[in-house]
């Protein structure tokens, strides 16, 4: 009997992070040159990656469509799209709405936003009712510095503790607050939207390393999500900072996309002859 080959549906994008501190112009390019599906545009202090037109031009020049966008919630981007956090998340969702993006990514309140966290779970809740875009709240850490710890975000840094309908995981981020991935990836169940594969190996920072370089299950997660019917995209996002030049930071890239294509696809059974 012949089985169908299964071809998985997740997509996978390059976070215009991972080029930094090259800029999110090179992003479409290095995406478009290395064979990736899309590109997911993190909101920052790249003037290009807060104007949509520019974007948009990018992704018609190089033909490579922006997949999902990460609003600006980092600590450098707190006066990026105003200082207002419910107006950068409707800034991200009319980005999403004119590039064709499927996904809004975002963090988590700062502990100290403390208006924005407490009506943050049932804001968000609002937001999601009003569009087609998926607003899909990350997973994060706790803060070390040496053997001291600093909850840092509201209601909480372990995003499965609060009730939302779309999640994004990172593995970076479960290295760094030394849980289970596969664990928490069960409690997402079927609200897990989007994933940031990167690696770690545990460190207080957040490391971000290429899959592979680190102890995450990056490849049982990639294996899990080809078999379980997972329709959101799977996004690169990797710390290239040390790279020495721009063909080394390439490579980097260039074996993220191999590692992910190849377990995405390992899981996929192939016709019996």
């Amino acid at each position: 009997m012949v089985e169908p080959i299964r071809i998985p549906d997740a997509k996978v994008a390059l976070s215009t992070a991972s080029v930094y501190p090259e800029s999110t112009a090179t992003a479409f390019e290095m995406a478009a040159r290395l064979g990736y599906d899309g590109v997911e545009v993190m909101v920052w202090t790249d003037p290009v990656s807060q104007d949509i037109e520019a974007l948009r031009r990018l992704s018609d020049y190089h033909r490579i469509p922006v997949l999902a966008v990460h609003a600006p919630c980092l600590l450098i981007t707190q006066r990026v799209w105003s200082t207002d956090p419910w107006v950068k998340l409707q800034r991200a969702r009319a980005a999403a709405e004119k590039l064709d993006a499927s996904t809004v990514v975002v963090h988590p309140p700062f502990r100290w936003q403390r208006n924005y966290a407490r009506e943050f779970v049932e804001g968000i809740w609002r937001m999601a009712d009003e569009t087609d875009v998926r607003f899909a709240v990350e997973n994060m850490y706790p803060w070390r510095y040496r053997d001291r710890e600093m909850l840092a975000y509201a209601p909480d840094w372990d995003v499965t503790k609060d009730d939302y309908r779309h999640f994004t995981i990172d593995l970076s981020h479960t290295a760094t607050s030394r849980v289970d991935a596969l664990k928490m990836v069960d409690r997402m169940g079927d609200r897990l939207g989007h994933v940031h594969l990167a690696d770690g190996k545990g460190s207080a920072k957040d490391e971000h390393l290429v899959p592979g370089r680190g102890t995450q299950p990056c490849a049982e997660l990639l294996e899990r999500l080809a078999t379980s019917g997972f329709d959101g995209h799977v996004v690169i996002e990797v710390n290239t900072r040390r790279a020495m030049s721009s063909a080394e930071r390439e490579a980097d890239l260039a074996e993220a996309l191999a590692f992910t294509r190849l377990h995405l696809a390992s899981a996929v059974k192939v016709p019996r002859s």
